[in-house]
């Protein structure tokens, strides 16, 4: 199977756009709001977010942060390779906010519930939403759903979902590909 491109550079912008008024409608100003990006991969999702929301609503700044789960999966231990995490930065309080936690594509679920774990260190937030740019629906191991979703895609274990961003790769994309087909 060849690799079937799911957002182009065109849509994942429409995407991000979209995601952002469906916030404002929920968030208004963003006062009693708070973003939270999941290491790696949601924080640049979360910062698309945040600039775009902070464009669209003329002079708010809304507080955001990025939050490390390594140490709160439930796989961690079970790693052969030498475990390193990402920094976490959070410097605003969330105790009694609405927390948007965004990651980039949702699987399993177990992502979310650890980055749900690693949150309450910081305080007891009023709600917590989530948001994510893929959802791969028929794919969870825990009952996890998201508020806000950019685009959903059903696909077999076989398939992977990988999110490109400018920031790494150069172009931001959206490829679903088959992970056993070894590239020629």
């Amino acid at each position: 199977m060849e690799p079937i491109v799911l957002l182009n550079n065109k849509s994942f912008e429409l995407t991000i756009k979209r995601l952002c008024y469906q916030l404002i409608e929920n968030h208004n100003d963003f006062k009693d709001s708070v973003i939270i990006g999941l290491q790696p991969r949601g924080v640049f999702l979360a910062n698309r977010i945040k600039l775009e929301l902070e464009s669209i609503l003329n002079n708010v700044i809304i507080n955001s942060g990025k939050l490390d789960v390594t140490f709160f999966r439930d796989d961690f231990r079970r790693r052969d390779e030498v475990i390193i995490p990402n920094s976490t930065q959070i410097d605003f309080i969330i105790e009694g906010k609405n927390v948007i936690l965004i990651d980039d594509v949702l699987y399993t679920g177990r992502t979310i519930r650890a980055g749900l774990d690693a949150m309450l260190a910081f305080g007891r937030p009023s709600k917590v939403e989530l948001l994510v740019l893929i959802d791969r629906r028929f794919s969870r191991d825990l009952p996890v759903q998201p508020n806000y979703v950019g685009k959903t895609v059903d696909s077999i274990i076989s398939e992977k979902v990988k999110v490109e961003w400018k920031e790494i790769e150069g172009e931001d994309k959206v490829v679903l590909f088959n992970q056993n087909v070894q590239k020629k």
